[in-house]
């Protein structure tokens, strides 16, 4: 199988490192590519035999075919495509692959909403004032194209080293979700199949949202009993948005659901959280987001999630006060203060 990777960040490059290093133990062969539009980043890619921006001191397999060649030229070559580009990017690239091909399966990595859009004079695209899950998006930018997902408790660090882990493919369509399997499932990451790409994707989006949560928390040393109920109410508000959207209760309690969010609650590696820490030592976003590096999603997502909540008359309290202290309308102590004092209810 020939798998074109789309994006050469931490995790599409982590990703191609295990699929090709997996080739030198799986008796069944792909051919795995990891593009990207800046050919500068790809001289250094081989000098280096490294991605040192997003993972340095990590070795890129000799197997790993580097390319940033225009995706006119051998796109039609491939058996499948991952898009590992941040959610913004999503839409384009689905454009483009869109407009090179019908046939070819495409999956993305990304986990968080698409921006709502404005409607401007001229504008091609008609507002979306709640914006949209990935699986919105292509069905409005490239209907045409079979697609699904895969998610799941994930650091790009720890993939590219080749420690176990476990993912989910999830695509409504049984053949995609079979040849996710078969391209991914090796000796290092074990894939789960799932047809509820709805509550894969609420949960990878909203548990980045959660993870700033916690970040604040344990910035503001507010001790491990506070992160757990942030962890525990987190997991439903993630439920009732994803079962309001028409996700499954058992997908919000699996690894794309509970699993995710624990990861980038409480792990060091998570950009999400390490937002949370830094908003507790009274940091600007701005400069966080820019000392950061990479993309951390809940940063942009977090209001988005709120609108669609409100939109179906969802009750997120803790995604509500992640945006008050991401658009500075209140400090973190005053969040956190404001959770703690709202009227007692049932647990269920």
């Amino acid at each position: 199988m020939n798998i074109a990777i789309l994006g050469a960040g931490a995790w599409g490059t982590a990703l191609a490192i295990a699929l090709s290093k997996a080739q030198e133990t799986e008796p069944v062969m792909h051919t795995v590519s990891l593009w990207s539009r800046d050919e500068a980043w790809l001289h250094a890619a081989k000098q280096s035999h490294s991605n040192e921006r997003y993972l340095p001191g990590i070795e890129l397999p000799t197997s790993l075919l580097l390319s940033a060649s225009p995706l006119s030229q051998w796109l039609g070559g491939q058996d499948l495509v991952v898009l590992a580009t941040p959610m913004a990017a999503l839409r384009t690239m689905l454009e483009t692959v869109g407009t090179l091909t019908t046939d070819l399966p495409v999956v993305w990595l990304c986990k968080g909403f698409e921006a709502p859009r404005v409607w401007a004079p001229g504008a091609d695209l008609q507002p979306e004032p709640l914006g949209l899950m990935a699986h919105e998006v292509i069905e409005d930018a490239a209907p045409q194209l079979v697609a699904g997902v895969l998610s799941g408790p994930s650091f790009a660090k720890e993939v590219a080293m080749g420690q176990p882990t476990a993912l989910v493919a999830a695509s409504p369509n049984l053949k995609l979700r079979d040849l996710m399997v078969s391209a991914f499932h090796g000796p290092q990451l074990r894939i789960y199949a799932n047809e509820d790409w709805v509550g894969v994707e609420v949960g990878g989006a909203v548990k980045n949202v959660m993870a700033i949560a916690c970040g604040i928390c344990d910035g503001l040393n507010l001790g491990t009993n506070a992160r757990a109920a942030l962890i525990t109410r987190g997991l439903v508000e993630i439920s009732r948005l994803g079962l309001a959207l028409g996700a499954k209760s058992e997908t919000m309690m699996g690894l794309s659901g509970l699993g995710d969010l624990v990861l980038t609650a409480t792990g060091d590696l998570s950009r999400n959280r390490r937002v949370g820490l830094a908003l507790a030592k009274g940091l600007r976003l701005d400069d966080i987001v820019r000392d950061l590096g990479h993309v951390a999603e809940g940063v942009y997502s977090a209001e988005t999630v709120l609108k669609r909540a409100v939109a179906l008359k969802i009750e997120m309290p803790i995604t509500q006060m992640v945006v008050h202290v991401l658009k500075k309308e209140k400090t973190p102590q005053e969040a956190m203060k404001l959770l703690m004092s709202r009227q007692s209810k049932l647990e269920f």
